[in-house]
């Protein structure tokens, strides 16, 4: 292993070669376009397959059609064409894909600011698409982090049978650093369906997740429909079906909550806590240590590195003792709301907001505290 000086696009597209990724369809919209720019050079030379389409709507069909053929696919884009993606995303989740979304942000509405930095999709991510429905979005603050969350991404998303997001931010995305990257990752590999193609289901209840899956073309009955459908997958209109079947989808998450949290930590001791998550935690990190060293009082932090599902019960326990929480977003509050249910009703949570294309800087967050 050796020093690589790389950018969070670079590292993210390297993360997913690594993982496995062996197909991109996408269309180039700023800040993510170094990583369609990288695996247009490099998924050619292993045998993958890197295909530019006319529009965001096309490249998250293309991905799926991609994923149902069982080779793992990616797409990366940035706010308006996340929008876009929004309803091909549903069906990714109706007919359980897994497939990766890297989402670079960028400030909005509409076209916003295409080269500025923003947090600006954490709700976009969680509720962007219709329908009471199961996600992962997981947020790197690091070059480095912007691989191993990619791995991880690619991991979850074939555990669980959903598409993950990875939400990165402008300045995460193309700021460089020299990073060491390992030289084996540890993959979860789904490995093929066991038992006889006609005694074969592609949604029944013991392949929710964690399962052997067929994919097209290896001998086996799968039918995809955005419908809700029965577990041969065909379409159905019998409540306790289309029940089942949005059960089965909350179960994908509800089931394991226990280990699908990721949160990082330190000093949650102190009265006063930092959350915090992207590029936004590293000015965090930076203001605890001035505070710190300042006034000689201590201040917690505690970063998402997984933002949904978030982790209530966990985050609950942990901020137990807090009695005053700052909540650093370069947005106007997305995210605010969620934490405030995760402490007690006289714990104030107080808003540090940052929204004109700048990063939220150190001196805001210690003019909060």
């Amino acid at each position: 292993m050796s020093l690589q000086l790389l950018s969070g696009n670079e590292a993210c597209a390297i993360g997913a070669v690594r993982a496995g990724v062996r197909f991109f369809a996408g269309y180039p919209i700023t800040p993510s376009t170094e990583i369609a720019e990288y695996l247009a050079r490099e998924l050619p030379r292993i045998g993958g397959t890197f295909i530019q389409m006319e529009d965001e709507i096309a490249s998250i069909c293309c991905m799926n059609g991609a994923t149902a053929a069982g080779v793992k696919a990616m797409t990366a884009t940035s706010g308006p064409g996340f929008s876009l993606m929004q309803e091909g995303i549903g069906y990714s989740i109706m007919a359980e894909l897994p497939c990766i979304i890297v989402n670079v942000m960028r400030g909005g509405p509409a076209t916003g600011t295409p080269t500025r930095t923003a947090q600006s999709d954490v709700m976009q991510a969680r509720h962007g698409t219709h329908g009471d429905h199961p996600i992962v979005a997981l947020c790197p603050w690091n070059v480095r982090e912007c691989f191993d969350l990619t791995v991880e991404a690619v991991n979850l998303s074939e555990r669980l049978r959903i598409p993950v997001v990875v939400l990165m931010d402008e300045i995460v995305g193309h700021m460089r650093e020299a990073v060491e990257l390992p030289a084996e990752v540890k993959l979860w590999e789904s490995g093929k369906a066991k038992v006889p193609s006609d005694e074969y289901y592609h949604y029944d209840d013991s392949n929710n997740y964690d399962a052997r899956i067929a994919s097209f073309g290896e001998g086996y009955r799968v039918h995809l429909t955005g419908l809700t459908h029965r577990k041969d997958g065909f379409p159905t209109d019998e409540p306790e079906i289309i029940k089942w079947n949005m059960d089965r989808l909350r179960k994908k998450i509800d089931d394991n909550r226990s280990w699908l949290w990721d949160v990082t930590y330190e000093d949650l001791g102190s009265e006063t806590v930092i959350v915090c998550y992207g590029s936004a935690a590293r000015s965090a990190m930076e203001a605890k240590r001035q505070f710190e060293q300042k006034t000689g009082r201590r201040v917690g932090i505690l970063r998402l590195r997984m933002i949904w599902p978030f982790p209530m019960g966990r985050m609950i326990a942990l901020m137990k003792s807090a009695r005053r929480v700052i909540v650093p977003e370069m947005n106007q509050g997305q995210l605010r709301r969620t934490i405030e249910r995760s402490v007690s009703r006289n714990v104030p949570v107080v808003s540090v907001q940052r929204y004109d294309g700048e990063m939220l800087t150190p001196a805001e967050i210690i003019e909060a505290l």
